[in-house]
């Protein structure tokens, strides 16, 4: 006999993504393991069952001051993974809307004091609790939408120490917000107004005074680059990416978001756990990311809202074997939280099945957050998981914005969730 903490009955349909290679590629990613009639159960906040209704009632009995949950036909996923966020952030950039509509490009706006170092003047001015404040009230709106683990990158300090101060704080987030937050280091995201000119300076820095501490006392699973021109060019990424690798932290890069820059080729090269925006990557970059095993971290809200005319590739990328993972690039200028609303762009813009689009929100964003614990509902993962008023996993790609019912965390509920002061 199972005991359990949580039993959840009345599941229409479960898409569990249980089943099939991790990340999945090309067929695998349309397939989400769906159980009819479903039920779980959880327990210590773990599940201990999976599966039908019918079979969980001869195994499975719920402890005195346990919770029953009727899902009314309604839908069960896994928790979504966000693979791609800016969270940690003061300020906004609601005055870049005009420009943008007068058909400003970035450089432009940027010019026009706009863009990454409008933020960072915003951040650095900041206190740390209005910053940790501020940034939990994002990630809390995230998990209403059925977000259940985040990557957070640093990125708007642009100082080695600044960037560690941010880093400092993500514990912090998750405390506050009860979600799984992946960090990232994000120092390199562009060129600080101090070292305007001198990128190769600041990369030099950001080697010998800030990895060593960021890998020492374990402050980021990951380190990101902006390789872009205007930003940090192939060479100086590459340096930056390989002294972090040298110190056993993973790797990832924005690449190839406004022009073909070599970013795709270089997170190939240089086996990189993700490479993240890619609209202007083209075929080749795909089969050279599919070789070296590298998913891709597609963004569908930011080429809607920040590159027109530019559209996801997000459908290339499957048909060329890269396994393909979604974010919402949840930040100052491409400011969403919520992941269904990712998916449906995936879907209508990005031209991926539903199912496609929730394996890239779930399993898939997993592993290139690297936590290959999270994006499924199975016996013994973590009970990460969302309830949605819908007939099946479909529906949160064919409509916009669907949001859950309920969502729950280590089989804890954290949609109605508030700060602790």
């Amino acid at each position: 006999m199972i005991w359990a903490d949580l039993v959840v009955t009345g599941v229409a349909e479960a898409a569990t993504l249980a089943r099939g290679p991790v990340p999945r590629r090309r067929a695998a990613a349309g397939e989400l393991s769906t159980i009819p009639d479903a039920a779980v159960a959880v327990a210590g906040g773990r599940f201990v069952y999976v599966g039908s209704e019918r079979g969980m009632g001869r195994t499975v009995r719920l402890r005195a001051g346990g919770r029953k949950v009727d899902a009314a036909g309604g839908t069960l996923v896994p928790g979504f993974v966000d693979a791609h966020t800016h969270a940690l952030f003061a300020g906004d950039r609601a005055f870049e809307l005009d420009l943008k509509a007068r058909g400003m490009s970035y450089p432009e706006i940027a010019r026009r004091g706009g863009g990454i170092l409008s933020t960072v003047r915003a951040t650095r001015r900041s206190s740390r609790e209005q910053l940790v404040q501020e940034s939990s009230q994002r990630l809390l709106a995230m998990a209403r939408s059925g977000t259940t683990s985040v990557e957070v990158k640093t990125g708007y300090s642009l100082t080695a120490r600044g960037e560690i101060g941010l880093l400092r704080l993500i514990p912090l987030l998750a405390e506050r917000t009860g979600l799984r937050i992946v960090p990232t280091f994000l120092a390199a995201h562009a060129i600080p107004p101090e070292y305007s000119g001198r990128p190769d300076a600041y990369i030099d820095r950001l080697i010998r005074t800030a990895l060593p501490v960021v890998a020492r006392e374990n402050l980021a699973r990951f380190v990101d680059v902006f390789c872009e021109p205007g930003f940090f060019s192939v060479h100086s990424s590459e340096r930056l990416l390989r002294a972090a690798a040298g110190l056993g932290l993973g790797t990832k890069i924005h690449a190839d978001e406004f022009v073909r820059s070599g970013g795709a080729r270089l997170a190939a090269r240089r086996g990189a756990r993700s490479a993240d925006h890619l609209l202007a990557a083209n075929s080749d970059d795909f089969r050279a990311l599919a070789a070296a095993g590298v998913t891709a971290v597609v963004l569908p809200v930011t080429a809607f809202a920040s590159a027109a005319g530019r559209r996801s590739p997000a459908r290339e990328l499957v048909d060329a074997g890269v396994p393909v993972a979604l974010g919402t690039d949840c930040s100052p200028s491409t400011w969403v939280e919520s992941m269904p609303l990712a998916i449906s762009l995936a879907v209508h813009g990005g031209r991926l099945s539903p199912a496609e689009a929730l394996t890239a929100a779930t399993v898939n964003a997993a592993h290139a957050s690297g936590l290959e614990d999270a994006g499924t509902v199975e016996v013994g993962r973590p009970a990460d998981f969302s309830l949605f008023p819908i007939p099946t996993a479909n529906h949160i790609g064919y409509r916009f914005d669907v949001r859950p019912s309920l969502v729950f965390r280590q089989g804890n509920a954290i949609s109605s969730r508030t700060l602790r002061q």
